[in-house]
């Protein structure tokens, strides 16, 4: 009888469990298919569908004038499904032969057990159809875009190019980034447990959005001129490089920026000169050489142009006045230096207008040590000197100055006359502008506008004045004096008939000063009485004559003798 009762009570145990098991299995299967269904359906989904990109085109990048300097080329790209393929043998001989790789490379990316391998990128159209039309199965021909430049080396330093991923690397491409690059599509298709494709069901697609297109104040003309006049100089006077930079003083609109020698866009992992480095490190240091806008990245010792700027501020806190008398024997003793002019014998009795028209050393070295070193300073960070200009290129290098408080008589003696400390072509090209444009500073910059695919407006860059840096009738004799400085001065070679040009000649010496190195530079402006173009040419060691006067300003000269009456600006 205990033991009929004992078998009972275990059976109601047994029996109790059982069922407690059973609504908990059938709770957990309620709870996966009410609550977790969405979770589950998109795990089966994700392990049957198969994603294949479709890439976005980039957005174009057009000149002021709707000229297109930057646009895409329709290429392939082929890849290979590894659970896909039937035949792989076929495969790697046929992508190997096609495709001019090596076998071995094929044979690694098509044996590689991945949903998806890469064969390779950027493959022309031509050859991407020719290997659709073999029908290999796991083989997989999708439609890419390349970048691609129709005029090569034209502005190739502002541009920039981009990688293998379509992404911007330097340059504009890389600056405005956000706005050229699209989205991204896809194509989806639906496998079985074994990763085949099925047959008989219809693929999915997300189409790609194309990128907007960037309007910039290039002129394709102008930069064209420029950048021919820039090789020609280089090649006459063997030079390392040169620089032009040509912009809108009143607004900073850069119409032009040349940094020859500039490089083939459409391969910039070759180099354009020289030997080929010997070690990978070597290679990278030539690229990254070659790819470097001068205009912008680098600085240099302005020499005698930066004579303007010193004029302006002493003029500005009237430490000087035109009419003022100097003596020039050819050098001027400052403590125990001897700072020589460039004119051997002198310039004997001169003002200080004559001063400037004959670029005279000691001239400036005597009103730089009326202003005094405290106020030079106070007139560099006014005039904006020590900050960036915000040009909307990335790399932009800042001024080389000395400490102030290290500064002595003989070191305030060659700073005024543009030595013994370094700028950026960029920094002096938008300091002037502002000198000579009634004293307002300006932002050097490329971006006017970006467009959508129809090309409406999007979006438009402004780019306000800034601070107001010099009065208005300072900045009127200065547009005075440097027009004589090409009337009868100096700058006489970049004179150009019916036209008031006003500039200022450079020459100076680089570091080490026993190499016997130099940097021959002009920078001018038309018209003089209220300029609508600066322009700035920079030699660097160029062979031979040297002078600024003599080599650079007649390379502007020319310029604007072509280029003034494309702008509309009429003889005077």
């Amino acid at each position: 009888m205990r033991n009929q009762t004992f078998q009972k009570r275990k059976m109601l145990v047994v029996f109790c469990c059982a069922v407690l098991m059973i609504l908990g299995l059938m709770g957990r299967l309620i709870y996966l298919m009410v609550f977790e269904a969405e979770y589950y359906q998109r795990q089966a989904e994700d392990l049957h569908e198969r994603e294949r990109p479709i890439k976005a085109a980039r957005g174009e990048i057009l000149d002021r004038n709707g000229t297109v300097l930057a646009a895409n080329r329709t290429v392939c790209t082929v890849s290979v499904i590894h659970s896909q393929i039937t035949d792989p043998e076929s495969v790697i001989r046929s992508l190997s032969e096609i495709l001019e790789m090596e076998e071995a490379v094929v044979r690694a990316r098509v044996e590689k057990n991945s949903s998806m391998e890469r064969i390779r990128s950027n493959v022309d159209q031509k050859t991407g159809e020719k290997i659709r039309a073999l029908s290999l199965d796991g083989v997989k021909v999708d439609e890419d875009f390349k970048r691609y430049y129709p005029f090569q080396e034209l502005a190739s330093k502002v541009l920039g190019f981009t990688g293998g991923d379509n992404q911007g690397i330097i340059g504009l491409e890389v600056k405005y980034e956000a706005y050229l690059k699209g989205k991204d599509g896809k194509i989806l298709t639906m496998t079985d447990a074994r990763g085949i494709e099925l047959e008989g069901v219809a693929e999915d697609r997300a189409e790609p959005v194309t990128g907007n297109t960037l309007r910039i104040s290039l002129d394709y003309k102008i930069q064209t001129y420029a950048q021919q006049m820039a090789e020609k100089i280089m090649e006459e006077k063997q030079a390392e490089k040169v620089g032009i930079l040509m912009m809108d003083p009143d607004n900073g609109e850069i119409l032009a920026m040349v940094n020859v020698p500039e490089f083939n866009l459409n391969d910039p992992f070759t180099l354009n000169v020289g030997e080929e480095a010997s070690s990978e490190e070597e290679r990278q240091e030539a690229l990254n050489q070659m790819w470097r806008n001068g205009c912008i990245n680098d600085t240099y010792e302005p020499g005698s142009t930066f004579k303007i700027i010193t004029a302006s501020a002493c003029l500005e806190e009237g430490v000087v006045d035109l009419e003022d008398s100097f003596q020039c024997p050819g050098y001027r003793q400052v403590e125990d230096r001897k700072i020589r002019c460039h004119k051997v014998g002198g310039h004997g009795a001169e003002t200080f207008a004559d001063g400037i028209r004959n670029s005279c050393n000691p001239v400036f070295i005597d009103i730089g040590l009326r202003l005094g070193s405290e106020r030079f300073f106070d007139y560099f960070r006014k005039f904006g000197l020590m900050e960036l200009t915000g040009v909307d290129l990335p790399g932009e290098a800042g001024t080389i100055m000395h400490k102030e408080e290290n500064v002595g008589l003989v070191e305030l003696a060659t700073m005024s006359f543009g030595q013994s400390f370094q700028i950026t072509p960029i920094q002096l090209a938008a300091t002037v502008s502002a000198l000579i444009n009634g004293g307002e500073r300006v932002t050097p910059h490329f971006g006017m506008e970006i467009l959508d695919t129809q090309g409406k407006t999007v979006k438009k860059f402004s780019y306000p004045k800034g601070r107001r840096i010099l009065s208005r009738e300072t900045s009127a004799k200065m547009r005075a004096l440097l027009e004589s400085v090409v009337a009868e001065g100096s700058g006489k070679n970049a004179y150009v008939e019916g036209y008031r040009i006003g500039g200022k000649t450079a020459t100076s010496q680089t570091l080490p000063r026993s190499a016997g190195k130099y940097i021959s530079s002009f920078l001018g402006f038309a018209p003089a009485d209220d300029p609508d173009i600066l322009a700035l040419c920079v030699i660097y060691d160029p062979q031979g004559i040297y002078y600024g006067g003599t080599i650079a300003a007649p390379v502007i000269g020319d310029i604007f003798k072509n280029i003034l009456p494309y702008l509309g600006i009429e003889k005077q």
